[in-house]
């Protein structure tokens, strides 16, 4: 089973907002999902990106492998921190 960390589309009609998943590569977008690891959320000016770095880097160590995107937002809230 190969492991991805990537992002769930949630929120209505021009509102979204995603949640931050570890998930099998083989389910849709928003489908079923293994663990969800953080929110972020584009449309607020301040605090958009919410991770639960303990638990993405457990994923990570065990072979997951994050999206682009959310390559991005580690690297961003890791900057921060």
């Amino acid at each position: 089973m190969a492991v991805r960390i990537r992002m769930q589309r949630r929120g209505s009609k021009k509102r979204p907002f995603y949640a931050v998943v570890a998930a099998d590569s083989k389910m849709p977008r928003d489908g079923r999902f293994l663990e969800k690891l953080g929110v972020f959320n584009p449309l607020k000016e301040t605090d958009r990106v919410s991770l639960n770095m303990d638990r993405i880097t457990h994923w990570l160590g065990v072979g997951a492998l994050p999206s682009e995107t959310v390559g991005k937002l580690i690297k961003q809230v890791q900057a921060t921190a």
